[in-house]
């Protein structure tokens, strides 16, 4: 019997909640084959079965919080898949198949004194129990083998409380209240694992950081005008890999990070770590929310490569095909609200960076040339900025150099 076992995805991540389960008890899986999807903090992962035969047993539920180590289903190595019943003969006598002994597809019961431990039940149920105090033996699963899932006792928890209580039993400790939701007014809908960790990261990072922004405008014209020249051979010479604006500005800001390397620094303890790689994160908008994968070392990268990189990159975010490879490690990111119309915004810092560029809408603007007024392409850029770590000499520096870079794109080209 082969156990399939919550892999160690990477030292950061401990638990993962079910998603989904491919296989059924009774299926027939390869060795390799795709069985259970797991989402974590970071990544979905696809679980794989280690051996051929059968799926003898299931041992959590989708929805269920399992940690890391945890044994969630039992393959029978080796074992065929199940053959057709064949159809009884009109000429036999029918008889009466003997029954079969029922094979229990739960986890095993475990007699233990504590009546929670007699009980069926997914590893995210006893957690929450042990933490409400309440007594798993009395829970009502939905289950009909039995089970009793974190949901079961998240509705018992919030269940009206008889008053027959024994008279020497201490009640336990009232969870705090919780309004009911009107569903006439009201959709409730639970946080996705990833929600709940980006929420949760926002705000430690908002209250652990000092950060400010600094802002500045991007005169577009020569930028736009270069790239409309160039695009159609560009894409012809790298097989049809398309000229955006995000190469443009990821050579900026990694000649930024060269000449003001506090903004690619990030404080470890008491110490201050400059980086002397450029990993740029570029931040992906996906059904599930924004993710941040990171392009490797753009200081040794083309404009074709930073954008064919991307394209990949954001591909896979939106096939949840990130590995955590793709999302760790970064030193600086760049995000673009001006994709969906944004004029102007704050961004927050992105995990244990030092600072993070957002770009906005291009919109034509009467802007003074010379002595004259003239309409002009021009997006406002945004620099927030961990002040612990960077000073305002440096933001605005390192923000006036994007802009000219961008607005000189000759000079990027050098620079590059």
């Amino acid at each position: 019997m082969a156990e399939i076992i919550v892999p160690e995805l990477a030292e950061s991540i401990t638990e993962g909640e079910i998603v989904r389960w491919v296989k059924q008890v009774g299926d027939h899986v390869e060795k390799g084959e795709f069985i259970v999807e797991l989402e974590t903090d970071k990544v979905n992962a696809e679980i794989i079965s280690e051996e051929a035969g059968v799926l003898t047993e299931i041992l959590a539920n989708e929805g269920d919080v399992v940690e890391v180590g945890a044994v969630i289903a039992k393959v029978e190595a080796g074992a065929a898949a199940p053959a057709p019943k064949e159809a009884p003969k009109a000429e036999e006598p029918k008889q009466e198949a003997p029954k079969a002994e029922a094979k229990p597809v739960a986890a095993p019961v475990v007699e233990e004194t504590s009546s929670n431990e007699r009980v069926i039940a997914s590893p995210a149920a006893r957690k929450l129990a042990r933490e409400k105090g309440i007594d798993l033996a009395a829970v009502s699963p939905v289950d009909p083998q039995g089970r009793v899932r974190v949901q079961d006792v998240a509705a018992y928890g919030n269940a009206p409380v008889a008053l027959t209580a024994a008279p020497q039993q201490a009640a336990p400790k009232a969870a705090p209240a919780v309004k009911a939701v009107d569903e006439s007014r009201v959709d409730a809908v639970k946080m996705t694992r990833r929600q709940q960790t980006a929420a949760k990261r926002l705000l430690e990072v908002s209250q652990t950081t000092a950060m400010l922004t600094t802002f500045n405008e991007i005169d577009m014209t020569n930028v736009m005008a270069l790239r409309k020249r160039k695009k159609d051979a560009f894409q012809e010479a790298h097989d049809g890999t398309r000229l955006g604006f995000m190469s443009f500005f990821t050579k900026a800001v990694t000649a930024a990070l060269r000449k003001y390397p506090a903004v690619n620094a990030k404080i470890v303890g008491d110490e201050i770590h400059y980086n002397k790689f450029f990993d740029i994160g570029v931040a992906v908008s996906t059904p599930d929310g924004l993710v941040v994968p990171n392009v490797r070392d753009t200081d040794r990268k083309n404009f074709a490569e930073i954008e064919a990189s991307i394209a990949d990159l954001a591909t896979k975010a939106r096939n949840k095909k990130l590995s955590l490879q793709d999302l760790e490690g970064g030193s600086f990111t760049i995000t673009n609200g001006g994709v969906f119309g944004s004029l102007m915004s704050t961004p927050i810092i992105n995990g244990d960076q030092a600072a993070i560029l957002g770009m906005h809408n291009i919109v034509k603007r009467p802007i003074a040339v010379g002595d004259e007024i003239q309409l002009r392409p021009m997006m406002y850029v945004a620099l927030s900025y961990d002040h612990r770590l960077i000073n305002g000499k440096e933001s605005v520096g390192f923000l006036k150099m994007v802009k000219d870079l961008i607005e000189n794109p000759e000079d990027l080209l050098l620079e590059a």
